[in-house]
């Protein structure tokens, strides 16, 4: 198994915090976000480890350069933000037909990574792929799923004003090489996992529930808060 660190963003709604640093280096407890995520993944031996980079792109070369990790982190830059789907596809040939970790970099979160490999491992035969899903205290902002009587996803809301529940998704996967390749018959360069891949595999995502801390870092509110819970 490989692993994709979705590294990219702008980091907008963090500014002026996103002004010189990049959204996936914003410290937490002194440490850059980052390495929570390359710490897990070296750890439990998920390498290498690719990392999409688009602004402030050399502030994140840098710090992997002088990373205990580096040996493990290929990076890539993008000109042009491709969207997830479009970056999985790009590199495609990075993942060589292996089983993809992709995680979201801007997320803090803590969870037993080997028992979500075994989750994925004992999914329905049917299921290509297996979603981190995290209680959320604010439904409305997030991407709330509901399950059959299997952990199966079988609806999405996107951020709806009345949600079914506070089950969200929390943007953490792992995916069969059999995603790359529907991936690859839309024939588009950029491409939104939320809304082109997600509803496709409706029916045909297990889901791994994380139910120690989960925490998208996004706005400075969340940042706050992140900070707090580790005081």
């Amino acid at each position: 198994m490989k692993a994709l660190l979705l590294s990219a963003g702008f980091g907008t709604r963090l500014r002026p915090l996103t002004e010189f640093i990049p959204k996936c280096l914003v410290p937490i407890k002194g440490k850059p976000l980052m390495e929570y995520w390359l710490d897990m993944l070296c750890r439990e031996k998920i390498t290498p480890v690719m990392v999409n980079l688009h602004y402030l792109s050399k502030k994140v070369e840098d710090y992997i350069a002088t990373s205990p990790y580096r040996e493990f982190v290929t990076t890539v830059y993008e000109e042009s933000l491709l969207g997830t789907g479009g970056t999985l596809l790009k590199n495609r040939h990075f993942f060589d037909k292996e089983s993809v970790f992709m995680a979201h970099g801007d997320n803090l979160s803590l969870f037993d990574l080997t028992d979500f490999v075994k989750s994925h491992d004992s999914r329905p035969g049917h299921c290509e792929m297996t979603m981190m899903t995290f209680e959320t205290d604010t439904p409305q902002s997030c991407g709330i799923v509901e399950l059959d009587s299997d952990n199966v996803v079988c609806a999405f809301h996107e951020k709806v004003d009345h949600p079914p529940g506070n089950l969200a998704n929390g943007a953490v996967y792992i995916l069969e090489p059999s995603v790359l390749d529907f991936l690859d018959s839309l024939g588009k360069k950029v491409i939104d996992f939320s809304t082109e891949v997600l509803p496709h595999y409706i029916g045909r995502i297990k889901t791994f529930h994380n139910s120690r801390y989960h925490r998208d870092i996004g706005t400075m509110e969340s940042y706050r808060k992140a900070q707090n819970d580790f005081l």
